[in-house]
This record gives C-alpha cells, structure tokens and sequence, in this order.
C-alpha cells in the first residue's frame, strides 16, 4: 500500500456515472408524478419557513414536513434503491432516519417557538434554490422533469433545503446540521467523482 496517494476519489465508487444515473431515472419513473408532491411540499415549506418568524405553529409544522421529508428520503431512496450499488447506502439511509427524528425533537421540544434569524434571506436564497434550482438544474441539463432531482424524493436537495429552512426560520440549532451537512459532502463527492 506505498501508493496510496495514487488512489483517486473515483477509485472507490462501485458504481459507473451511467449505471448511478440510470438508477435516479428509474426512481424517478417509480415515483412520477410524485415529484410534484415534493415540489410543493417545498414551496410549503419555504411559506411555512417565513410564517414560523413570528408563529410556532408554523414552526411545528415545517419541522414535521422536514421530518417526513427526510424519513422518505432515507427509506425511498437511500434504502429501497442506492443500497443496490452502494455499500455506504445503508449509513445514509441511518442518517436520514436520524434526522428525521431530530426534527421531531425540535418541533415539539421546548425551544420550539419562533425567534429571530440574523439575516433570513440567506436561508431563503438557499431553500430557494434547493426548492427550485435542483429540479431547474435537472432540465437545463437536458433530463425530463420526471428524473428531476426534488425536494423530498433525493437527499441533496432535501438537505441543502432544510439548512435554507433552518437558518430563515430562526433561532437556528447546531445539532441540526451535521447530517444535512455531511449528505450534502457526501453528494458533492459522489458528483465530483462521477464527472472526473
């Protein structure tokens, strides 16, 4: 193993940038037309986001659709799907089902009221373009909007989402963000290693 500094990113995915692409399609041909359901629980939460500044009921309900969100995410995609051809799926699939229930904790734990964000549009440009980007992504690089990548059906968007969601909802909670943050490693790995 003297040449361990040889290796490259690319070298320890198990699968081909066809075969990963062509199992997202195949997801997303499960799932149609659900991919819409997920656009609109992402404009919901984007509204449920801006209401939560001052209502915590909202605030309860944004952290229930993240929860769903994540849990469907976790089962649908991680588990049911990139487990065939990922052997790190199944830590995904953990991970999702973990935040899932953090979500849970925050929308009904005792700091669940509303509270200020220090500049709130940095997390609604970035749930913003989590909600709207990724699928807008998907289009202008030539994929049908049945294989767009949506909030709530594929866990980039779903991640880069909820710390858009967390941070224009306020006060923001730091246990909140290693999984998003990690998924959201994890996927620029996976693209980078997959291009190169």
């Amino acid at each position: 193993m003297s040449e361990w500094w040889t290796y490259r990113l690319s070298d320890f995915l198990m699968f081909s940038p066809r075969t990963y692409a062509r199992l997202v399609a195949l997801y997303h041909e499960e799932l149609w037309p659900l991919q819409w359901l997920g656009l609109a629980a992402g404009l919901a939460a984007l509204g449920l986001a801006l209401a939560s500044r001052r209502h915590p009921v909202a605030r309860r309900a944004l952290m229930l659709l993240l929860a769903a969100a994540w849990a469907w995410v976790g089962w649908a995609f991680a588990w049911q799907r990139y487990a065939a051809i990922n052997l790190a799926a199944p830590h995904l699939a953990a991970a999702c089902g973990l935040q899932a229930v953090l979500c849970l904790l925050a929308a009904f734990g005792a700091d669940a009221r509303p509270g200020a964000s220090r500049a709130p549009w940095i997390g609604d440009a970035l749930a913003f373009a989590a909600v709207l980007g990724f699928p807008a992504a998907s289009l202008l690089a030539g994929r049908p909007w049945a294989q767009a990548e949506v909030f709530a059906s594929m866990p980039d968007p779903t991640a880069l989402a909820s710390l858009g969601l967390w941070w224009a909802a306020g006060p923001r909670r730091a246990w909140l963000l290693p999984v998003p943050l990690a998924v959201l490693a994890l996927g620029l790995a996976t693209r980078w290693a997959l291009a190169g």
